[in-house]
């Protein structure tokens, strides 16, 4: 069956949520967990589904993206798979940016026709979960239905920024509305913990049923729905509202790990999750390992420093007297002596400097790429190749909840050092 299913993987708009981070890349271009990208997660999820023909549809700030994919994903020419970038263009029939997820699929519609799938399945391209796509394929067959949506069960202080369905005792969607603000909006949404048990789920406190932005259409209702005036431009918004009473839309219960890192906050908490003594989320699990690009770097050199709950990933150099602690610590990373790191995420860096570059940097009095000796960061984010100098100290000193300077974001009172900002020498922040 899997042959029969095209994957689409929306590659996300401006992502103003996760700014600075989206500064100068697309949401699924952010790194996370050390060495991997967002968009490796819904890639390797197919791969591990046997799901091998995927597209992903790109429009803000590719560069980095595509270029992280074509370096990536190849197959073989005899397993007739694919992963290949759809960016957004001027056609004869469009000239607008993608208007929302649904324009987004209709404007590469003709890929879809050229297909001989059965079956498309739409994903987005800024989430961490791992799910075997073909539970839901099967769930989608046994019902018969034209759309199948992913959910998952949540808590009511949960709902007001996830869209909610609710489900008959055949698991048939029948009512849908989009981050509920007000009670009346809300209960009619609320599931039955029989129905939960029934399906082998738990309630424990979670009646509402929340879309995971994980949808599975058949492929000639996809182009019907697609094509249905007024032209809808979003799925949760438009096509699924209006087509509850007309189309077989069925829900897909899902109960593991999954969170949508679109904000600054939640990014920050997904990333230090991951350095838990048992973490709800595993990028080596045998069950399905996520892929990244191979990029053959050494191992990271450790002197003398004190690790505690830390992810340390390749190609790093952590030297005497420092201390780190519920940290995730990328690629390439250079820090220095007695450094104290608490509580934060040092994405990495692109390449290692020269020794003619750290002379030259030294000659113009700015630090090199990574942590000067002595400097303590708490509760920060430095994102790739940021000059952080000597006797810096990041920890929000004037507990900001949101704020920005020349070389610094604060969102939710987490202290963000955009891509190649320069903190100097015993600046504090």
């Amino acid at each position: 069956m899997h042959r029969e299913v095209l994957s689409l993987i929306l590659g996300g708009g401006r992502g103003t949520r996760l700014y600075p981070l989206t500064m100068l890349r697309s949401k699924p271009a952010v790194p996370i967990g050390g060495k991997y990208r967002l968009i490796d997660i819904p890639i390797s999820n197919c791969i591990n589904s046997e799901l091998n023909r995927i597209y992903v549809l790109t429009q803000f700030l590719s560069v980095s993206l595509h270029r992280h994919i074509l370096n990536t994903y190849k197959f073989d020419p005899f397993s007739k798979g694919f992963v290949e970038i759809l960016a957004a263009q001027q056609t004869n029939e469009a000239s607008d940016w993608y208007q929302g997820t649904a324009d987004a699929v209709r404007q590469n519609i003709r890929y879809v026709h050229e297909d001989p799938c059965r079956d498309v399945l739409i994903l987005s391209g800024d989430q961490l979960y791992r799910m075997d796509f073909r539970q839901l394929l099967e769930t989608h067959r046994q019902t018969d239905a034209e759309v199948t949506i992913a959910v998952m069960p949540v808590r009511e202080e949960q709902t007001s920024q996830l869209g909610l369905l609710h489900a008959d005792d055949t698991g048939r969607v029948n009512g849908f509305v989009e981050k509920p603000q007000t009670p009346d909006k809300l209960e009619p949404m609320r599931m039955s913990e029989a129905w939960m048990e029934t399906r082998g789920v738990p309630c424990n406190g979670r009646p509402f049923l929340a879309s995971m932005g994980i949808y599975l259409f058949h492929r000639d209702a996809l182009i019907q729905l697609l094509n249905e005036p007024p032209l809808a431009t979003d799925f949760g918004k438009d096509i699924f509202p209006r087509s509850l009473n007309t189309r077989r839309i069925h829900a897909h219960l899902f109960d593991n790990y999954w969170e949508d890192v679109g904000t600054v906050k939640s990014y920050h908490e997904a990333n230090l999750a991951l350095t838990a003594e048992h973490p709800p989320f595993v990028f080596h699990a045998p069950e399905g390992l996520i892929y990244t690009r191979m990029r053959y770097l050494p191992a990271s050199r450790i002197n003398a420093a004190v690790l505690d709950h830390a992810l340390i990933s390749d190609g790093c150099a952590i030297n005497s007297g420092t201390k780190i602690t519920r940290s995730v610590i990328g690629i390439r990373t250079q820090i220095g002596k007695n450094v104290s790191i608490k509580n934060s995420v040092i994405i990495g860096a692109d390449r290692y400097e020269t020794a003619l570059e750290k002379s030259e940097n030294q000659r113009r009095g700015l630090p090199n790429v990574g942590i000067g000796d002595n400097s303590v960061i708490d509760n920060a984010i430095l994102d790739k190749d940021a000059r952080v100098g000597a006797n810096v100290h990041l920890f929000n000193k004037d507990k900001l909840k949101n704020g920005e300077g020349p070389n610094f974001v604060i969102r939710d009172g987490i202290v963000v050092i955009p891509k190649s900002a320069t903190v100097l020498d015993g600046t504090v922040i």
